[in-house]
């Protein structure tokens, strides 16, 4: 059984966990300093972010989601649960209290990308470059709940 809670600064090591693994799994068009570059990144924030939080029965995190408003700035799955249904269990958490949700994906993330469009996003527009101005381009996306 998968629930959903709030993250509490314990999930800090698991979160980075997944992140680097799902990343791993997915992201092989990162330069090796780009992808060494995002992690620090990461690794200085991501810990005591306010995130939802996958869970399994023993209470482990497998999956995680940052939301801001109606922006989702992260939605990462372990690579071991990739398919069964967590991502969009995390998606459809949030569109229970956020009608209206966007995202960006990269672009170069086909797997993602896939995702996001089967879940019913649309998109809305394209940057050429990722937040930080790096060379990878981003898809902007948008959802509406069916309600």
């Amino acid at each position: 059984m998968v629930s959903i809670r709030r993250s509490t600064p314990g999930d800090g090591a698991r979160v980075l966990e997944i992140w680097r693994s799902a990343v791993d799994a997915t992201h092989d068009f990162l330069s090796a300093q780009d992808r060494a570059d995002i992690e620090a990144e990461v690794a200085a924030f991501l810990p005591n972010a306010d995130l939802w939080l996958a869970v399994d029965a023993a209470d482990n995190a497998i999956g995680f989601m940052l939301l801001d408003g109606a922006h989702m700035h992260a939605l990462f799955v372990d690579p071991a649960h990739r398919g069964s249904g967590i991502g969009s269990l995390l998606v459809q958490h949030a569109l229970n209290f956020q009608p209206l949700l966007t995202t960006d994906v990269n672009e170069q993330n086909a797997q993602a990308v896939g995702f996001y469009l089967r879940l019913g996003f649309q998109s809305i527009g394209r940057s050429e470059t990722d937040g930080r101005g790096r060379a990878y381009p981003l898809i902007h996306l948008r959802i509406w709940a069916d309600i």
